[in-house]
């Protein structure tokens, strides 16, 4: 079976479930931005229907996806170039998820590495929304015929999943509906790991906020997480091999890069030899410099809630315009009787 050429569409989603760091701004928003601007047509969205898989007090949810939208907004996407909406607001997103939760296997989904860590020991109180969650990501994508999608290592596997999906409905209904979508992992700071250890991925979720440099910090606290991050007292060495076995040393140097567009090859270089009282005070600078903006314009957009409510109904609009007519069209191939259509 011949694949069928799809016309290039990137599409993302960040669950809104508490703080952007600056794991999230250098391992996907800032990719995000590159890619609206490299004229490539760009999909992005607060995946709100992924973060009720696990309990969410509504308040702070409806909190957090407003945030999430001014965190997207002030880290430069722009939407009238991307298309910038929350998940819930297009139906098409949770029908095609049904559909693939036909197509998906038992056995796929029990692999999911994700699932076990979430719902560690006690799998059988997990929500089977948590279980499912592969299948609504994969409808997340398909549902846009998405080409691309900027991931992360940790959801790498589900990405995997979304193109198994994509086979089997292919191969099932003797078709070449749905696109093969290639991840996009790229980049020195991809997966930004904790500041207080080097050796963990930084979360969000870490008890400790010094763990981690959120959007919303201000210009003096990402200065202090800064310097006061965990380190070791050896100066930086003249190449990356040497950073191997020294994890939070290697993850500033990342860090930097990310922040800076530079290579990590090329900071190490250019900081050869310097401690850390010197390295850290410039990536201080660095980091304010680069994060301070943001979090001063997320605190402006969330000034006015319903100017941001407006804008992610208008995406929803767009969003659902391409949605809704591959979601026809995939309920046709299947047999479904459509006599009415929305």
């Amino acid at each position: 079976m011949t694949e069928t050429v799809h016309t290039p569409r990137v599409f993302s989603g960040i669950q809104p479930t508490g703080n952007l760091t600056l794991g999230n701004y250098l391992g996907a928003v800032k990719r995000f931005v590159e890619m609206q601007d490299s004229g490539i047509e760009t999909i992005y969205c607060m995946v709100d229907l992924h973060a009720i898989t696990t309990w969410q007090d509504p308040a702070d949810l409806k909190r957090a996806t407003r945030e999430l939208a001014a965190g997207f907004i002030a880290s430069g996407l722009d939407p009238a170039k991307s298309i910038l909406f929350n998940q819930s607001q297009v139906h098409a997103h949770a029908e095609l998820a049904w559909v693939f939760n036909c197509v998906a296997r038992m056995g796929w989904l029990n692999r999911m590495t994700q699932f076990k860590d979430k719902a560690g020991k006690n799998r059988e109180a997990a929500s089977v929304g948590l279980f499912a969650y592969p299948a609504l990501m994969a409808a997340d994508i398909l549902v846009y015929h998405a080409t691309h999608v900027p991931v992360g290592e940790d959801q790498k596997q589900h990405l995997e999943l979304t193109r198994d999906i994509a086979m089997k409905f292919n191969n099932d209904f003797k078709t070449e509906f749905f696109p093969l979508t290639e991840p996009v992992i790229e980049g020195a700071a991809t997966r930004v790991m904790s500041l207080r250890d080097g050796t963990k991925k930084m979360s969000k979720s870490d008890p400790s906020d010094m763990s981690r440099i959120n959007l919303t910090d201000d210009a003096e606290t990402i200065a202090k997480k800064i310097r006061k991050a965990k380190t070791d007292p050896d100066p930086l060495p003249d190449n990356l091999k040497d950073l191997d076995a020294r994890p939070e040393a290697r993850n500033l140097v990342n860090i930097y890069a990310g922040l800076s567009g530079e290579s990590a090859e090329k900071v190490v270089a250019d900081h050869a030899g310097a401690q850390f009282g010197q390295f850290k005070p410039e990536l201080a600078d660095l980091a304010v410099a680069k994060l301070a903006p943001i979090s001063d314009e997320m605190s402006r957009l969330m000034a006015d809630v319903a100017e941001i409510d407006k804008l992610l109904g208008l995406g929803a609009d767009r969003a659902a315009a391409i949605a809704n007519p591959i979601l026809e069209k995939t309920y046709d191939v299947v047999g479904m009787v459509r006599s009415r259509q929305v």
